[in-house]
């Protein structure tokens, strides 16, 4: 037997399908983007990938000067497109956002929405060096494009070591020219990216995930990684995910923020 799977809309369907050594990958089709690809596993630990023939396109990435799907945002740039916007914490109170590093360094990461299950996977990735980041005066900050009630069940859910804060005006990602969109969020790459995350035990919150401040902008929604601060024009480092699941080296985060 082999596995097959596709992504489309917001869900992930596995089926057992039917197939032989000489049988080429089966893709399951639907009227909407999808990604196709096909695992023989044979055995638990060793799964041998094949990917579909189907094209893709690629999506290229707004970060370190590659050519952007949108206007590439600066260092420079960024306290500017910033000053004006505010966050949420998980009592309401407002805040600047430029506050979160105006009296000292901070990883901000910027998640897709806060019932996604690539975005549990990066506070896990980023709280793993918490105390590198404590050790060097740094704090740690995750920001979600949705309502306060959502920002705290992330928090309760993940227990991330971490500050939350939600962005339910979506006006930090706008700031920041986060991309947004179907083709970066249905790719080969983020499709059997998910297919790693379920196996490690990771799931998608889909309560959170189809709560209207989420379904609104439909969770096509990409985010990112800055690291600001002291100062509120200090923005020393930008990461703009290019796709889903676009985390960048934990150690150019470390080397930014923590050398």
């Amino acid at each position: 037997m082999a596995l097959a799977a596709t992504v489309f809309s917001n869900t992930l369907n596995i089926q057992s399908v039917p197939s032989t050594s000489n049988s080429p990958p089966r893709v399951l089709s639907t009227p909407t983007r999808s990604v196709g690809f096909s695992l023989t596993p044979t055995s638990v630990d060793n799964l041998r990938l094949r990917l579909s023939p189907r094209k893709s396109h690629p999506v290229p990435s707004a970060v370190s000067g590659s050519p952007g799907i949108e206007s590439p945002v600066t260092s420079e740039d960024a306290p500017n497109l910033l000053d004006t916007v505010k966050v949420l914490d998980l009592n309401g109170n407002e805040i600047p956002i430029s506050d979160l590093w105006k009296d000292r360094k901070a990883v901000v990461a910027f998640a897709r929405h806060f019932g996604c299950v690539f975005c549990r996977k990066r506070a896990d990735y980023l709280a793993s060096k918490k105390d590198i980041f404590d050790a060097s005066g740094v704090a740690l900050v995750l920001i979600g494009p949705g309502n306060i009630d959502q920002a705290k069940a992330f928090s309760e859910q993940t227990k991330f070591k971490g500050e939350v804060y939600a962005d339910p005006t979506h006006s930090s990602y706008e700031a920041l020219r986060f991309v947004s969109g179907v083709t970066t969020t249905f790719t080969p790459k983020a499709g059997l990216k998910i297919i790693q995350l379920y196996m490690e035990g990771y799931r998608q919150d889909w309560k959170l995930s189809f709560q209207k401040d989420t379904v609104t902008r439909g969770g096509w929604q990409q985010g990112g990684i800055i690291v600001g601060g002291p100062g509120k024009t200090n923005i020393s480092y930008i990461h703009k995910d290019k796709e889903a699941g676009d985390d960048p080296d934990i150690e150019d985060i470390l080397k930014a923020c923590c050398s």
